[in-house]
């Protein structure tokens, strides 16, 4: 089947404006893809294109830069700072060992405190912005601002799609935890060949609620597993990319499916193609418990999962 029967492309500012039909006719939709790949395409969300463009301008003219300069912003997976070559391997969550991911990320988080020492030191903590990239700062709080509240939308459309009401998520996002990651996916001229399993991100589903992409198309792009197995994923110059993580899989009680998705290695046919995605992960407050689950516990032992060896 064409992937993009499965990924159906929603029309958030129907779901503002329209009448009980369109929204009931959208939510139905919703509910068959997050039931099927896990994954929608989604218009009408109000992010201009002028900024996620400006922002792939500066932080690419920070990947540029020679390792020794990046090296003093470098932090672990989870954290704030500069992810290197070889820092991650993402198969490593589902137990796939396959080597590092051939990527470069700048990663970024919420960093406005709740008053709770322990809980702010571990996920409130200042962000880190390389004085080398000076106008990133505003660029990235302008874009997460309206992912933040982008991501909320699209909650309160799940919410409804389960038939549970529009805060049945919303409620537990007032001080939420996210992460926006701008993944650098360089060329073959750069990287040399990959080694063989070795992918820009190997196979794993995301961990947290809601993952919203604004990503670049390319013969070494996203992919996303469904029943006929792994697939293009279908691309509008003017849509962001959705998917479900684990925890909203299992806050739907194993109704709906985490998106697993992988994004292939840079194509031998076109050796200089360079792609570069911003990832927007939204979570939920600290303390949210999910079927029984501490939802950032969880979401703490899958980030320490997929450090990748070489990075110890």
């Amino acid at each position: 089947m064409d992937p993009s029967a499965r990924i159906p492309t929603v029309d958030l500012a129907l779901w503002a404006s329209g009448g009980r039909r369109a929204r009931a006719a959208l939510a139905a939709d919703v509910d068959r893809a997050l039931r099927g790949a896990g994954f929608l395409q989604v218009t009408g969300h109000g992010v201009e294109p002028e900024l996620p463009a400006a922002i792939r301008s500066e932080a690419r003219a920070f990947f540029l830069l020679p390792d020794a300069v990046k090296a003093p912003y470098g932090v672990r997976v989870g954290g704030r700072g500069w992810l290197g070559p070889g820092t991650e391997a993402n198969g490593y969550a589902e137990g796939s060992f396959t080597p590092p991911d051939l990527k470069e990320s700048l990663s970024f988080a919420s960093e406005e405190p709740v008053g709770d020492p322990a809980v702010d030191a571990e996920w409130f903590v200042p962000n880190t912005w390389p004085a080398e990239a000076p106008r990133l700062r505003p660029l990235v709080e302008a874009y997460t601002a309206r992912m933040r509240g982008l991501s909320d939308r699209l909650l309160a459309l799940l919410g409804v799609a389960l038939g549970a009401g529009e805060d049945f998520f919303t409620r537990h996002t007032r001080h939420p935890t996210w992460g926006f990651n701008v993944n650098w996916y360089p060329g073959r001229d750069r990287v040399g060949p990959p080694e063989p399993g070795q992918f820009r991100i190997g196979p794993h589903t995301d961990f947290g609620t809601v993952t919203v992409l604004d990503r670049q198309p390319g013969r070494g792009g996203l992919q996303v597993f469904t029943d006929d197995g792994w697939a293009d994923a279908p691309y509008a110059a003017d849509a962001l990319t959705v998917n479900i993580g684990d925890l909203m899989a299992r806050w739907s009680g194993g109704r709906w499916r985490s998106g697993r998705h992988r994004v292939l290695p840079p194509p031998a046919e076109d050796p200089a193609e360079e792609l570069m995605s911003l990832v927007y992960f939204y979570e939920c407050d600290p303390g949210t418990t999910v079927h029984g689950i501490d939802a950032h516990a969880y979401l703490r032992s899958q980030l320490d999962a997929i450090t990748a060896i070489t990075a110890e």
